[in-house]
């Protein structure tokens, strides 16, 4: 239970930086820590202790291989959101590289005052 609340607290760490802070590196490295808290929360729903591989072998039984094995799912999920984060995450650095060459800062108050 306490790792969920551990999770629950990176997210929001994340969230904090989103809101809170003026540098756009800031606000990058919070939506990477809340993307990696919402991943590690997909990993853990579907941990299982001393679990199995959800495969199945021809001396297992079913009730074993449904009580023991594994949850697929999240980990495939996991493995689609890190590629997509990946790109959402490249697409941010490139925005705020073409920010930076334009106004020559990182700072949103400043970017706001220097458009106009």
């Amino acid at each position: 239970m306490i790792v969920y609340l551990l999770t629950t607290f990176l997210f929001v760490l994340g969230l904090y930086c989103l809101v809170a802070k003026k540098n756009i590196i800031k606000k990058i490295i919070g939506v990477i820590t809340m993307e990696y808290a919402a991943n590690l929360f997909l990993i853990l729903v579907g941990y299982k202790a001393r679990g199995i591989a959800p495969i199945l072998t021809k001396g297992a039984s079913k009730t074993e291989f449904v009580t023991k094995s594994v949850d697929p799912l999240p980990q495939a999920l996991v493995l689609t959101a890190i590629v997509i984060g990946l790109g959402t995450i490249a697409l941010m650095v490139a925005l705020c590289i073409r920010l930076y060459e334009r106004y020559g800062t990182f700072d949103m108050s400043e970017i706001r005052r220097l458009r106009g």
